[in-house]
């Protein structure tokens, strides 16, 4: 997949002549995997991959699709940037000033002491929310890993196990279908401990009667999967029932307000008025969804105060939940993508109560 020319529009529109990126999903939307270490460097004419002697044979690699040429570097990469900026004449270069520390800020500065610095923004984020069907491919493939894995682990779960063990059990079952890596640290709560939207798995030992929630995601050459599912073990109450039939309904009237060009506060709306209607929604205390992509969280997100909009080619999260303390909580969660053709959900395992 080769991105330079989405670079080239950014450094046209400015009025610039070069783009620096050390930022490591920014450098991997262009070079095609994730250094640790290095920076790309996007000029009129050329395109660079700078990395050290740990990274040049993949960076190589990728190359032969990405089209950058790859330099490995024995000094400070800053110096090799303000060398290859004399080479093509760079006097005004833009910069990541969204993302890069102070530290690597002030040593870009001083190595390209005659350039005029302009601010990245949000505009290579916004090329990275549109998706290309090659990475829906790589989505689709981080989804189906979580998946099959949820499923599997889904065996595994039992009166008396422990959130740490079952989270444990999870995180080497993704490993084991192929993903590259977790989305980010699994949260596996069950009882009371469900009411935290971002709660840690602990020792508390799973029982019959309780609700078992499962938020996880796997990744594939980089690209994330998001999902939650919430079950319960042994039976449910009428009233966990009712709660996850109305978190439910919540979810999917914000699926069914996604679309291109809809605000992102609106597609919330749908879904908070559901849970408003029932006089629950002072229990829903997270926004309903995020980009996701080369990162869990990446541009838009769909809250009350979200200034954001939909657009063709956006991938997002659609997780309503409500969380009663000291009792338990519900989270459903499906990734939506906003194809050229219309919604897509590319999350498929039931949603229907699974009562284990």
């Amino acid at each position: 997949m080769n991105n330079i020319h989405k670079c080239h529009s950014i450094i046209n529109d400015l009025g610039a002549d070069a783009l620096v990126l050390c930022d490591e999903a920014n450098m991997h939307y262009l070079c095609g995997f994730s250094p640790s270490e290095g920076m790309v460097l996007i000029t009129q004419d050329c395109a660079y991959h700078l990395v050290d002697s740990r990274y040049t044979e993949t960076a190589e690699n990728n190359a032969k699709e990405t089209g950058l040429t790859v330099i490995e570097v024995n000094a400070a990469f800053e110096k090799e940037i303000a060398a290859l900026a004399a080479k093509h004449g760079v006097k005004i270069i833009v910069f990541e000033n969204e993302t890069i520390s102070y530290k690597r800020f002030n040593a870009l500065k001083a190595e390209l002491s005659s350039c005029e610095f302009l601010p990245l923004d949000n505009r290579l984020m916004l090329e990275r929310g549109r998706k290309e069907p090659e990475e829906i491919v790589l989505m689709k493939k981080a989804n189906a890993i979580a998946e099959k894995s949820f499923l599997e682990l889904l065996n595994y779960v039992e009166e008396g196990k422990t959130e740490k063990e079952l989270a444990a059990q999870f995180d080497y079952l993704m490993a084991k279908n192929g993903s590259f890596g977790l989305s980010f640290d699994t949260i596996l709560l069950t009882g009371a401990h469900t009411s935290m939207p971002h709660g840690v798995p602990g020792d508390k030992v799973l029982k019959k009667g309780d609700f078992v929630l499962f938020d996880f995601g796997a990744t594939y050459k980089g690209y994330h999967s998001d999902m939650t599912r919430t079950v319960a073990l042994g039976s449910a109450t009428d009233e966990m029932r009712e709660m996850y039939d109305l978190v439910l309904k919540s979810q999917l009237a914000g699926i069914k307000a996604l679309n291109a060009g809809e605000k992102c506060a609106d597609v919330y709306k749908a879904a908070y008025d559901v849970l408003d209607e029932k006089n629950m929604a002072q229990y829903f205390r997270h926004g309903l969804g995020h980009g996701v992509g080369l990162e869990i969280h990446e541009g838009f997100n769909a809250s009350p105060r979200s200034t954001d909009t939909y657009e063709v080619g956006n991938v997002t999260s659609v997780e309503p939940g409500i969380y009663l303390p000291d009792k338990f909580g519900i989270r459903i969660e499906d990734v939506c993508y906003l194809s050229p053709r219309g919604r897509e959900n590319l999350s498929t395992v039931t949603k229907e109560l699974i009562i284990l």
